[in-house]
């Protein structure tokens, strides 16, 4: 064991002799031959750089620049695309602290520099050499016996630290047993890429048809730059509580085969239980960068609108008398995700803004909502607001105790107007939602009303143009 032991430590300091006399070899972005990248929706993305390059055989040190600044480096695995199994990767350091003049000042702390200042009456420029003891908050400078504080004047420094660099770098220790012209690739998960989609959707003048598009904003803070980049986006909530995860994800964000074309820019298709999106072109994703691609677009879809009035469950179990006056009655559109109201694509969670066109042709804002992601053949639904001409006045006209002797033997009758009023020129329909708690029936009521579910009785009503229309029913609870 303690032979063992000796021995790693060994060739521990042999390769750590040989990765620092080797010159190191730099790949930048003119090596790169393609760049994919696949962004999740939770902050993530899987980079894969594929680069030709010129490798020693041997040890030698790598430095792949233009990585991301926000790569995970446990997840960065290098590989050999042309000569398969002849690359080892020995030794990893992913340099991230770029150079600064402020970064620049920090690593040399301890160390000489030269102070050169310039006399403003003759221009004449000195020379003093000054040790760093300080950096932080400032800078403290010992030249010669004594101390100062501040830039005196020009600090010129005799070079740059090995691990401060201009770009975020993967410098890499390899054992080349191949060739010494490949193609590598270089694969990460890195955080700074997100998406989320938005969706903008034009009413029609009758309220039951719109016009969708659909829109996918990319926001690149990673620190680097995919250039022509093949994109491809993952809805649905990917776990990442463990590197087990991550390392699937990797595997499962694999480019997608060929598909059929959709009825936009990008191509759909289920991964996992997930959906992956793929774009039709490559593009660019500069760093700090805010980009929008077009995700989908459909029209003539048909289109519901509905006026809610929703109760509360509270006042079937006391005396309340008044419940409200002038009471908003919200507005909701649905529409259904199904190919025969020309939509039928799994859609990612975002956004929807509705717009309606006034009587000039302008398209003015109506409302928007959030929405999950939503599958196909499944409804979405919206609530753009509350109805300005539609009011309700709302109270309790009855209410008595029945029971209540034990602890589940309560029982409650109570009696209730809605006066529903409409001052617009045309006739509407309102939806009264009442959610009733326990056991309940409707003993009595003006207008019949459905069972939408096991505690809530619906009631749709017509309310006449520029009228009103009442409701009144009585309840009996039991808990």
């Amino acid at each position: 064991m303690q032979r063992t032991l000796v021995y790693s430590l060994l060739m521990l300091a042999l390769l750590s002799n040989a990765y620092a006399q080797s010159d190191e070899q730099r790949s930048t972005l003119s090596d790169q031959q393609e760049v994919a990248v696949t962004i999740y929706n939770e902050n993530l993305a899987l980079i894969k750089d594929q680069r030709s390059l010129q490798i020693k055989p041997g040890v030698s040190a790598l430095a792949f620049r233009d990585v991301s600044a926000r790569m995970r480096p446990e997840t960065a695995l290098l590989r050999s695309t042309s000569a398969p199994g002849s690359l080892s990767v020995l030794e990893q350091n992913f340099d991230f602290d770029l150079l600064t003049p402020q970064k620049l000042l920090e690593k040399y702390v301890g160390r000489s520099v030269s102070v050169i200042r310039t006399n403003p009456a003759t221009g004449t420029e000195t020379t003093e050499q000054a040790d760093v003891l300080s950096a932080n908050d400032g800078v403290v400078l010992k030249i010669g016996s004594r101390i100062e504080t501040g830039i005196p004047g020009r600090i010129v420094y005799g070079d740059v630290p090995t691990n401060l660099r201009d770009r975020p770098t993967l410098v890499m220790s390899l054992d080349n047993s191949g060739a010494a012209q490949q193609s590598v690739e270089l694969s990460y998960l890195t955080g700074g890429l997100a998406w989320k989609a938005d969706y903008v959707v034009e009413l029609n003048a009758a309220d039951d048809q719109l016009d969708i598009s659909g829109w996918v904003t990319l926001t690149n803070t990673s620190g680097a730059t995919y250039r022509k980049a093949k994109l491809q986006l993952v809805a649905g909530d990917v776990n990442q509580v463990t590197p087990q995860l991550e390392r699937r994800a990797m595997v499962m964000a694999a480019p997608a085969p060929a598909m059929a074309k959709a009825r936009s820019d990008m191509a759909e298709e289920s991964l996992f239980e997930y959906h992956l999106y793929t774009l039709n072109r490559p593009t660019t994703i500069a760093e700090n960068q805010t980009k929008q691609v077009s995700l989908l677009s459909a029209s003539g879809v048909p289109v519901r609108k509905e006026l809610l009035l929703k109760g509360n469950d509270y006042y079937y179990q006391s005396s309340y008398g008044e419940l409200g006056q002038k009471i908003k009655v919200a507005v909701f559109v649905e529409f259904d995700n199904k190919e025969s109201a020309h939509l039928g694509m799994p859609l990612p969670k975002g956004i929807i803004r509705v717009y309606k066109k006034d009587k000039a042709g302008n398209a003015q804002f109506i409302g928007e909502d959030r929405v999950d992601h939503t599958p196909k053949n499944e409804k979405v639904r919206l609530k753009l607001g509350d109805a300005f001409d539609v009011t309700a006045d709302k109270k309790q006209t009855d209410f008595k105790k029945l029971g209540g002797l034990g602890k589940y033997n309560y029982m409650f009758e109570s009696a209730y107007e809605v006066l529903l009023k409409n001052a617009k020129k045309e006739a509407v329909t309102v939806t009264v939602q009442e959610p009733m708690p326990g056991d309940w029936q409707v003993l009595s009521e003006s207008h019949p009303h459905t069972k939408g579910a096991s505690n809530t009785a619906v009631w749709k009503l017509s309310v006449p143009a520029e009228g009103s229309t009442k409701l009144v029913y009585r309840s009996l609870v039991r808990y």
